[in-house]
């Protein structure tokens, strides 16, 4: 099913996995805007990484695969960074939504990554 905007999604699942990615998108900006000064600068650089890995996917483009893929590894390498260094410098229980929703974002991300990979074949 084609939209009039343009849209080839014909799976849902590739709809959630936008909408996950501009979530988290939307987060990483958000936070640096909030945290201004004290977050570092790469927090905001992978937030647009996954909001232009968010309409790649929406829009079913070719170069949604190598793009997915580099958001793997730069997610991946972010968030077990933070969760180490959360885990390092506070206690466990302290920051325990924090770290269960690294968790949660890296099962995502691996997740994505493996059905887009998986399902290459259909981005054109």
């Amino acid at each position: 099913m084609t939209s009039k905007s343009g849209s080839k999604i014909e799976n849902p699942i590739v709809l959630l996995f936008s909408i996950f990615y501009v979530v988290v998108g939307i987060a990483e900006i958000g936070y640096f805007a909030i945290a201004n000064a004290t977050a570092p600068p790469h927090i905001p650089l992978l937030g647009i990484l996954s909001l232009i890995t968010a309409f790649s996917l929406f829009k079913m483009n070719k170069w949604t695969v190598p793009l997915a893929v580099a958001m793997f590894f730069t997610g991946i390498t972010f968030g077990a960074a933070t969760l180490i260094n959360s885990l390092e410098l506070q206690s466990f229980g302290a920051a325990l939504l924090f770290n269960i929703a690294l968790i949660v974002y890296m099962i995502i991300l691996l997740i994505a990554s493996w059905y887009i990979v998986n399902k290459r074949a259909n981005f054109s």
